[in-house]
């Protein structure tokens, strides 16, 4: 396994350079940097490598963000979406997963983050004022963890949070950068999150992740720092002997924390879209992930067959509802065929699935409706 990635170097566009921000993370980083007129020059010089992929996690460019901080996840027409809000922190990862989409969907990938942060507020202050109860979250286009050792997003967001009462926020993270979480005001309004996997996924195809009982150790100290927290096995992946590693997995959860502090747990199984395949092929050679039993999706991803999937959803629900019958289970874009066989139910018989999620964030999280 490759050692783990470091930034090696920094580029700034010039009209952030001035800034706190910008000011601040360069002298964390200390790595030599350059001062840049958009971001041109950073995209050749990533797009040049042998591995621009991997060029692009060694590169940090920091710059605006010149589109919306806030944005509604895309979801796909055919699947259930969860209605759930992204805040467009920045952009790319420094782990290095087989299966990270974000190979494919960044042309070309660079580490960025974006420095105008009174956007990003103006921006959350007009979300608060609306008075509507909201899922947001950090780690769509990133890890919402990656950043801590180098900016003080998570201390500004959490404190910013905490003083309202409609709105939450989810950090998922691969990560166990939590340690800048224990002294800050949260009020419950910050879910601590984590992308879970079998040891062997984790192993084979999530490099310079944390493992397994890292993580899990880093949600039980969050646990007892009185954050809520949440889970999100996605993506599972289909091998022999999965069942029993997965199974695994859940145990492990509730042997490091209590269940009435999860607010959800998601499941999804591994999906790609057809131009990731030689992707994966190239970055990892050993990867098998690529050659399982697949179908063209509604939304044009290769998905496994469908009763591949219901079949281990189905055995991972009851495991979970082994240790808990009221932890709220919803599955990633899925449709009702698999909701029906998998958990008994379709989302619109429970008033649609963004209410589900709604409800379990005013409960766990003392939102007021």
């Amino acid at each position: 396994m490759p050692g783990k990635t470091k930034i090696e170097l920094l580029y700034i566009d010039q009209q952030v350079a001035n800034t706190p921000v910008a000011i601040s993370i360069k002298s964390r980083l200390n790595v030599p940097s350059e001062i840049v007129e958009g971001p041109h020059k950073v995209f050749k010089s990533v797009s040049s490598a042998n591995d621009p992929i991997r060029k692009g996690k060694e590169v940090l460019f920091l710059t605006r963000n010149k589109g919306a901080f806030i944005k509604t996840c895309p979801g796909t027409r055919s699947y259930t979406c969860c209605g759930y809000k992204i805040l467009h922190i920045g952009t790319f990862c420094v782990m290095d997963c087989a299966y990270c989409i974000l190979q494919s969907y960044f042309h070309p990938p660079v580490l960025q983050y974006f420095v105008n942060q009174d956007d990003l507020f103006s921006e959350l202050d007009i979300l608060f004022s609306g008075k509507a109860v909201t899922r947001i979250g950090t780690g769509e286009f990133t890890d919402s963890m990656i950043w801590e050792k180098w900016t003080d997003l998570s201390g500004l967001l959490v404190p910013k949070f905490s003083s309202q009462a409609h709105a939450v926020l989810e950090l998922k993270t691969k990560t166990t950068a939590i340690d800048g979480l224990k002294s800050l005001s949260h009020n419950r309004k910050t879910i601590a999150a984590w992308s879970l996997n079998t040891n062997k996924v984790i192993h084979n195809e999530e490099r310079q992740t944390a493992s397994l009982s890292a993580r899990l150790k880093a949600a039980a100290r969050c646990e007892s720092w009185g954050y809520p927290l949440a889970f999100h096995f996605d993506p599972m992946i289909i091998y022999d002997g999965c069942e029993e590693d997965y199974k695994h997995v859940v145990e492990q959860i509730f042997s490091h924390v209590s269940s009435d502090n999860v607010v959800w747990i998601s499941l999804g199984t591994f999906r790609f879209i057809p131009n990731l395949k030689p992707i994966v092929q190239k970055r990892f050679p050993g990867s098998k992930i690529i050659y399982g039993e697949f179908i063209s999706g509604l939304d044009g991803k290769m998905r496994y067959f469908k009763p591949m999937r219901i079949n281990l959803y189905r055995k991972i629900v009851g495991w979970i509802k082994e240790f808990s019958t009221d932890v709220l289970i919803y599955f990633c874009m899925e449709d009702d065929e698999i909701w029906k066989k998998s958990l008994g139910f379709i989302p619109s018989e429970c008033g649609g699935l963004p209410r589900m999620l709604d409800e379990s964030a005013i409960h766990h999280c003392e939102l007021d409706v």
